[in-house]
């Protein structure tokens, strides 16, 4: 739980921290069409580049980022064998004959078993992770006795080339929004949002209370994750483990946790509504604002770069300029 990192803000005064909260929405907006519509794995490099490079520009901990990334690392192992093992079309980069035998199969066990057993004791467990998968396949080639099914492992470059352009997707979506939540005040996101959505109020659409609701649940993430923690080590205190246990425990010991949980977001939720009340929140009324926010030249420089790449970007998919 201390990778997920949606939600928390990090206080800093670096150049991002200036920007208005109107302009950032649209700025990840735009930056977000732009990465999905771009065509040039070249420039999808480069743009993931350009985006670490503006993460070690905004003060933000890179290690913070860092642990953020970390929650996705099953989901892009897995789209990358995926990809791998579909796509056969392009070079031969890899021909290998795999097999899938009684010793394979023990030693892939095996390499779990250990995995579970002694990942708490390393430090980066990530790593961990990426060689128990490597391991997984290496035993497949290194112990072909007992078979009982053969397949050829066969990288092809367009599996290569497929499966880096959507990692670096994936990469350059999640840097990007985990930028606007940790520079971005709770209040700060739901004035942005409400302003950026405030035409849709001509066809009735309750933009005031979306906003809220958005920005209230970004903010309780983190503090439903504390929560979460702190009944898990006062569990854990009186013998409850969740990690080594069987499953008809961990569901038990799950439930035993969820109940808690519940019970501290219903009484959350009415301290909440309780305090916004007194404080005279109405739905739907139109309320003043002790933070006026104004556009600057950093804000319109941004606004303008990224509509200069965007008409480019488009430019290029419909073949007016040659893709990189």
């Amino acid at each position: 739980m201390n990778n997920i990192t949606i939600g928390q803000y990090v206080h800093g005064d670096s150049w991002i921290y200036k920007m208005d909260p109107r302009v950032k929405i649209i700025s990840l907006v735009l930056a977000m069409v732009i990465t999905f519509i771009i065509p040039s794995f070249i420039m999808m490099a480069i743009l993931l580049g350009l985006t670490i490079l503006m993460v070690f520009t905004t003060g933000i901990p890179v290690m913070k980022m860092i642990r953020g990334m970390k929650a996705l690392l099953f989901l892009l192992t897995f789209t990358f064998i995926i990809q791998i093992f579909n796509i056969r079309t392009g070079d031969k980069l890899l021909d290998v004959n795999m097999t899938l035998g009684w010793a394979s199969i023990g030693a892939m066990v095996l390499i779990i078993v250990l995995y579970n057993l002694y990942k708490k004791q390393f430090k980066y467990r990530s790593t961990l992770f990426l060689v128990m998968a490597f391991s997984l396949f290496f035993v497949q080639y290194l112990l072909p006795f007992g078979e009982i099914w053969t397949y050829d492992f066969m990288i092809y470059s367009d599996g290569l080339y497929r499966t880096g352009f959507l990692l670096f997707r994936i990469m350059i979506v999640i840097i990007l929004s985990s930028m606007l939540t940790f520079t971005t005040m709770t209040t700060d996101l739901n004035n942005g949002l409400e302003a950026v959505m405030k035409p849709l109020e001509w066809v009735k659409f309750p933009v005031a209370e979306l906003s809220m609701m958005l920005s209230l649940t970004l903010r309780f993430i983190p503090t439903l994750l504390e929560e979460t923690q702190k009944i898990m080590k006062a569990q854990a205190s009186r013998g409850v483990e969740f990690s080594e246990s069987s499953f008809k425990k961990k569901i038990s010991q799950m439930i035993s946790l969820l109940i808690p949980i519940f019970i501290i977001s219903f009484k959350r939720a009415e301290d909440l509504a309780n305090a916004m009340e007194s404080r005279g929140y109405v739905i739907g009324e139109k309320r003043t604002k002790i933070d006026v926010m104004s556009i600057k030249y950093l804000d319109i420089l941004t606004l303008i770069t990224l509509l200069g790449l965007l008409v480019v970007v488009i430019l290029m998919n419909t073949g007016v300029i040659h893709a990189l």
